[in-house]
């Protein structure tokens, strides 16, 4: 199998359209549609869906698309680790820090922890999708290590638990005090800020909101820890959140109140997680280990 055509069909399907990927690859559209051509042959079906909009995969080319992602990932590895073959470890490693989650007081001091003992390593870090997107993309081969919400046993993703953390009732009100606690039926009456649904945190509020029998007064949702903060600062909402989140929004909104929630507690489970499947370059090895110490550290 020629990989310069599974290049090309993966950057087909990323894009939705042969036209702009024959741009793209400087490859003449009739040569590009010739390779298509050449894999539908070679797996005796169809692996494209075309329309006027464009192009999507059909069923069996979304199983080649993804097993082209994780053949085209080892590829890139192997060349790196062969050109960089010496005392230092180096490459880049694609780090996913679940939002709203222990990643949040993390980031910084992985950046730190790694400069000063691999400078060769080069960390791309992403904490703008949740935690189910991004196991995804560690099945897919688009991330290399993520710490996020414990999704599960799934066969293909590999877990080391990090902790289990209680969720906090987060304000700047002063009608409530902290280090105190809180029922959780007062605490969602407030106008709360929350996580979108798809998000595991909110999973947890919204199990809870219907074993009580309750319902949220959601005003915003977000992943975003910064517009949370700014939100909550201007007292325009409430949230809740595990420890460590509660902590990095303290850091960002000094006046910020963390009570503890009782009548029912709740909490999340944080995990580093990797691929089971594909074998981790020396760097991401590097990372995932400096990952989990720190990630343990930060929460004795």
């Amino acid at each position: 199998m020629d990989v310069r055509k599974l290049k090309s069909f993966v950057k087909i399907i990323d894009i939705g359209s042969i036209t702009r990927a024959s741009a793209i690859l400087h490859i003449a559209q009739p040569a590009l549609s010739q390779q298509i051509a050449a894999l539908e042959a070679h797996y005796g079906k169809p692996l494209l869906i075309r329309s006027k909009r464009g192009v999507t995969p059909t069923e069996a080319g979304k199983v080649l698309y993804r097993h082209s992602q994780l053949i085209l990932r080892q590829m890139d590895e192997a060349e790196l680790d062969i050109a960089s073959a010496s005392e230092e470890i180096t490459g880049v490693v694609r780090v996913g820090l679940a939002p709203m989650g222990l990643g949040a007081l993390l980031a910084a001091q992985l950046i730190k922890g790694i400069r000063e003992s691999h400078p060769g390593i080069v960390l791309y870090i992403n904490e703008n999708v949740g935690g189910g997107a991004m196991s995804e993309q560690i099945m897919m081969g688009k991330m290399d290590v993520a710490l996020i919400f414990d999704p599960g046993a799934i066969p293909s993703l590999a877990f080391e638990r990090i902790a289990t953390e209680d969720l906090q009732f987060v304000t700047i009100s002063e009608d409530f005090e902290a280090g105190t606690e809180v029922d959780f039926e007062d605490a969602i009456a407030r106008r709360m800020i929350l996580p979108s649904k798809i998000h595991t945190l909110r999973q947890v509020i919204d199990t809870t909101l219907g074993r009580v029998g309750l319902t949220a007064r959601v005003v915003c949702e977000t992943e975003s820890m910064s517009v949370l903060s700014n939100a909550l600062g201007e007292g325009l909402g409430d949230a809740i959140l595990p420890r460590s989140a509660a902590k990095a929004v303290k850091r960002r909104v000094p006046e910020t109140r963390i009570c503890g929630i009782k009548k029912p507690n709740m909490k999340t489970n944080m995990s580093v997680c990797w691929s089971a499947q594909l074998a981790l370059s020396e760097a991401t090895n590097v990372v995932r280990e400096e990952l989990v110490r720190m990630a343990r550290e930060m929460v004795k």
